[in-house]
């Protein structure tokens, strides 16, 4: 038997106050609506059953996968969400933004935990150690960031990249 295939995408809709995403969920394919401006970063929680989406409108919404139930907006990001991840234990979501900022927010109910500073430009890129105690963020600064996941700490920057 096949394992059920997973994806997403994303598609402008007709009206000016709707995005559209495609979820393709095995057999299935689920549309969420609900976010203004386009979106552009999506992750699924390690179990399957719910979906993080990021985007223009300086929010993160999270769904059901399987129907694609609005469960929470999480917002406080000053602008677009870029980057979207979850825990591996599905506990947490990290997600990065155009305000320089990462957020750290509890997954079960969307309540916001930290804010990480120090990147100097927009990030691009948020992920979890594989024993979900640390994140790396990337940034256009050019720079990757380790951060300690329980309380936020700046760990190390690593210099070195080069703008394209």
């Amino acid at each position: 038997m096949a394992e059920p295939a997973y994806g997403a995408s994303t598609v402008p809709s007709q009206g000016p106050l709707h995005q559209h995403t495609t979820l393709a969920t095995g057999p299935h394919k689920v549309t969420l609506v609900g976010h203004k401006y386009s979106v552009y970063a999506i992750a699924y929680a390690p179990d399957g059953l719910t979906v993080a989406t990021g985007s223009e409108d300086r929010t993160v919404r999270l769904w059901r996968a399987a129907d694609g139930t609005h469960l929470h907006t999480l917002s406080g990001h000053e602008n677009s969400v870029w980057a979207v991840a979850y825990s591996p234990d599905g506990s947490l979501l990290a997600t990065g933004s155009n305000d320089r900022t990462v957020r750290l927010w509890q997954a079960s109910d969307g309540a916001h935990l930290r804010t990480l500073r120090g990147h100097e430009n927009y990030l691009e890129a948020v992920a979890f150690s594989l024993d979900g105690k640390s994140i790396a963020t990337g940034s256009a600064d050019t720079t990757l960031r380790l951060w300690q996941a329980s309380d936020g700490a700046h760990r190390l920057t690593l210099r070195g990249h080069e703008k394209s």
